[in-house]
């Protein structure tokens, strides 16, 4: 559900979608995290680049991998759009907070904390009253000039 923070608060775009722990959820979370940009691009007049959508989606894919990987239940993916930045953030149930291993290249695969923090403008992991939270934010625009073909730009 998309909402519109009240016109004294600073302008929020906001989605927040239930995440089942099915084998469906990964490919969903990135259809849904590209189709919010579509929107905010389309209604709301916002630029966004097209490398901005190939990062959220790897991001989304990674957040949501590890949420299944780690803490096989139900979670939660909030994304917010403000201040030409898209923060994602995936809550679940395990209480453990990431820690991005040392690089090695000769290692196969688990590299996808190295690989959120490296394309991140920032990112944070903290515990809350069940679980934890991990949020990334990623800037809307490379070059304010260079929308999604065939979408409106500013």
């Amino acid at each position: 559900m998309d909402e519109h923070d009240t016109p004294d608060e600073q302008a929020v775009l906001r989605s927040t979608t239930a995440l089942h722990g099915d084998d469906g959820d990964i490919s969903r979370a990135r259809r849904l995290a590209a189709g919010f940009l579509i929107r905010s691009q389309d209604e709301d007049g916002l630029p966004v680049s097209r490398p901005a959508v190939d990062l959220i989606r790897l991001v989304v894919t990674e957040l949501v991998t590890d949420a299944r990987k780690h803490a096989p239940g139900p979670a939660t993916m909030e994304l917010r759009i403000t201040d030409g930045m898209m923060e994602i953030g995936v809550w679940d149930v395990d209480p453990v907070l990431p820690v991005a291993r040392a690089a090695d290249a000769g290692r196969l695969g688990q590299h996808g904390l190295e690989i959120v923090m490296a394309v991140a403008h920032s990112s944070e992991a903290r515990r809350e009253s069940a679980g934890k939270r991990v949020t990334v934010r990623i800037p809307l625009a490379d070059d304010p000039g260079e929308a999604l073909p065939g979408h409106r730009s500013l």
